[in-house]
């Protein structure tokens, strides 16, 4: 046997509170549904029903006929309980046409029902201009993209980067080594891509040229684990905020300082799930709503430690299932929610 079979059940005996349900309606900021032009979405919104999801927001609305199908999609079945992204494709930003091509795209998505953009992890790490340079988050050549965002009144939800630990040494040292050993394509080879502290501030970079753009930073910004950096950042940026896909087992290891950290700042956090599985909502729900202790994690690779609840306030609960989307992300819904 290897720590790869290892798994031990627990003896220990404390109160249980696993639940299947949000005890408030909520709205999956972060989620991909890469076949929504074709998708026939009954089975879909029976899930977000028996999860007491109200909206889905699908990032992989992508552009031209895909984007048109999706909405189409979902315009003619369940208008109100999914948003849609658009993605715009940054390699192009030495072609003819850019900006304009791209702000129109933009004008249009918005025009058809599109309600932000969605920024993938390509950008400020592996996309290259027409010289085959890398091509920088902070490219000035993408101000047009940022501002016209903040223009239309949408958010840009962008993820940057990685977890930090995908740079270090795959050593006994290296925290997530069991998914550097399963998924060896996450490791960032510091010889071939820049540091993870250059890529966050070229993305704080972005947030600080654009103060009238809205930006949802993708999985807490990578600052899960360094939840005092991340709240210096929402100090200074008002305009930023961060939603929880994939990085729920951050918060689930230090339940008193990140429960303090979301009543601090329960404003700027949103629900997010990032990829679909309804059984692993199940353990966001007892990570927020209980205060159970030492459970499983769903995924063994993003977190060999044991979860604890945080147990937040109903008022702060309501704030990062439903009510912060409302306020970023435009022409939702508001009476599939609470007041």
């Amino acid at each position: 046997m290897d720590v790869e079979e290892y798994e031990p059940v627990s003896t220990l005996k404390v109160p249980q509170h696993p639940l299947t349900k949000a005890k408030y309606p909520f709205i999956d900021v972060h989620n991909h549904q890469w076949t929504m032009p074709i998708q026939n979405l009954d089975g879909l919104v029976a899930d977000m029903d028996s999860l007491n999801m109200g909206v889905m927001v699908n990032l992989s609305g992508f552009r031209g006929k895909l984007l048109e199908w999706s909405l189409n999609n979902v315009q003619k079945h369940y208008a109100n309980r999914f948003a849609v992204f658009l993605n715009i494709n940054f390699e192009d930003l030495d072609d003819t046409g850019w900006p304009q091509n791209a702000i129109k795209l933009l004008e249009d998505g918005v025009k058809q029902g599109v309600r932000g953009l969605k920024v993938y992890k390509g950008l400020g790490l592996t996309d290259v201009d027409n010289n085959g340079n890398r091509i920088s988050v902070d490219d000035p050549r993408l101000d047009p993209v940022w501002a016209k965002c903040g223009e239309l009144g949408i958010p840009v939800l962008i993820h940057s980067g990685e977890p930090s630990s995908f740079w270090k040494p795959k050593d006994k040292y290296n925290e997530r080594w069991l998914e550097l050993k399963q998924e060896p394509s996450r490791y960032r080879n510091p010889k071939e891509v820049p540091p993870f502290e250059q890529i966050m501030e070229e993305q704080h970079h972005v947030f600080r040229k654009h103060p009238e753009t809205k930006f949802i930073n993708a999985h807490l910004g990578w600052y899960g684990n360094d939840l005092e950096t991340l709240g210096k950042l929402f100090d200074e940026l008002p305009n930023v905020y961060t939603e929880l896909g994939a990085v729920l087992a951050e918060l689930g290891r230090q339940p008193r300082f990140a429960r303090a950290w979301m009543i601090k700042y329960q404003d700027r956090v949103m629900f997010g799930k990032d990829t679909y599985a309804k059984k692993e909502y199940y353990t966001y729900f007892r990570v927020l709503e209980t205060a159970d202790e030492y459970f499983d994690y769903y995924r063994k690779r993003h977190a060999h430690w044991k979860m604890y609840g945080l147990e937040l306030p109903d008022s702060v609960l309501k704030k990062v299932y439903y009510k912060n989307a409302l306020i970023v992300i435009p022409s939702l819904d508001k009476s599939l929610f609470p007041n």
